[in-house]
């Protein structure tokens, strides 16, 4: 597969970057907080659209989308406030869900970008929807109030934030219990460590899933972006690049007109 740089402007490739797979076993967890964070900025992204056939066979990690009637909208989750939030309020947006911590070798470079991506995308129809999660290495200990603060202050995170939540085992948010068996992992459904990534189209459905390395510059923003609705913005652009058209075909045919006089002299 192409690497991002040259493969959220097609819905990047899946990730250019992999789980190693001894890292994924059972027992490396903690070989995660070591990881350096991806060198891919988001001006060297200059992403070239990639096969869904080829990104979906892509080796390292299968995808397994289960046979189900469900959507994400039928789940309800508290908030960071502890206020109730049904999901179905996100309902005709493209939705990225991550399980955060705060103390991960991954936080700050995960944080950055999605807060950049969040920005560029959120009056398109994107949506990042955060989980804090505590079990991967206790890098995720404070309470609801000092993640928010965290998340807020330091990196300006304005998408939502919700509950702390587990992500695996038998405490498992039923939301996460949604969303891994609507996508397998490599080495089963469980999530691996912080900031593994769901891609959840605009029908409820989880389209595709990333592992914690995987940048959020690297997933599919352009593929994304095609989902997404047009804004008045674009029938702006798209009106004054008509009436760009009818001046400049007005002014040829002048031309024609005046070289035919002129030669008609």
């Amino acid at each position: 597969m192409a690497p991002a740089t040259a493969a959220f402007a097609s819905l990047l490739p899946a990730a250019a970057s992999r789980l190693h797979p001894a890292a994924a076993a059972a027992g490396a967890a903690a070989s995660f907080v070591r990881l350096p964070h991806h060198p891919t900025g988001w001006a060297g992204a200059s992403v070239a659209a990639a096969p869904r056939t080829a990104r979906r066979r892509a080796p390292g990690v299968a995808y397994a989308t289960a046979a189900t009637e469900k959507s994400i909208y039928d789940y309800t989750v508290k908030d960071i406030d502890g206020k109730d939030v049904p999901l179905k309020k996100f309902k005709n947006k493209v939705l990225l869900i991550v399980n955060v911590a705060s103390q991960c070798g991954l936080t700050t470079a995960n944080y950055t970008e999605l807060s950049h991506i969040y920005e560029k995308y959120k009056a398109q129809g994107f949506e990042i929807l955060a989980f804090p999660c505590n079990q991967f290495g206790a890098q995720e200990p404070g309470s609801n109030p000092q993640i928010k603060q965290f998340a807020c202050t330091r990196f300006k995170a304005e998408f939502p934030i919700f509950d702390k939540v587990d992500v695996n085992g038998p405490n498992t948010a039923p939301i996460y219990k949604f969303l891994k068996s609507s996508a397998g992992g490599f080495l089963g459904d469980l999530v691996k460590w912080n900031f593994e990534k769901f891609l959840v189209d605009k029908n409820g459905k989880v389209v595709e899933r990333y592992p914690p390395t995987t940048s959020p510059f690297q997933i599919e923003v352009r593929e994304l972006h095609l989902q997404f609705t047009p804004t008045l913005s674009l029938y702006i652009q798209l009106i004054f690049r008509l009436v760009l058209l009818r001046i400049n075909i007005f002014f040829f045919r002048m031309a024609i007109r005046t070289a035919c006089h002129v030669s008609t002299l």
